[in-house]
């Protein structure tokens, strides 16, 4: 039996804390200019190519992001799509 099914059914001990005002809603934090217009893309791998990439790009004076748009844009050109680049 799964330990949280009887979660739902369960009353506050308390009921005067039943009806209370939720809490106030977390401020929007602003969205930084290097991202706005933009969207993230994302994926899990393996320790050692995480650590291959980012060697290669610090040994090439590259960001991580522009060498991953530079291998995203060889992948286009290779399946004959227009490569987007940054």
């Amino acid at each position: 039996m799964n330990r949280f099914a009887n979660l739902a059914d369960r009353k506050p001990k308390d009921e005067s804390t039943a009806n209370t005002a939720p809490a106030s809603p977390v401020a929007q934090i602003p969205t930084p200019p290097s991202r706005v217009g933009r969207k993230a893309i994302s994926g899990y791998f393996a320790p050692e190519l995480s650590l291959a990439l980012h060697t290669c790009a610090r040994r090439n004076g590259l960001s991580l992001q522009d060498l991953m748009a530079e291998a995203f844009d060889d992948v286009l050109r290779k399946y004959g799509e227009s490569p987007i680049g940054r």
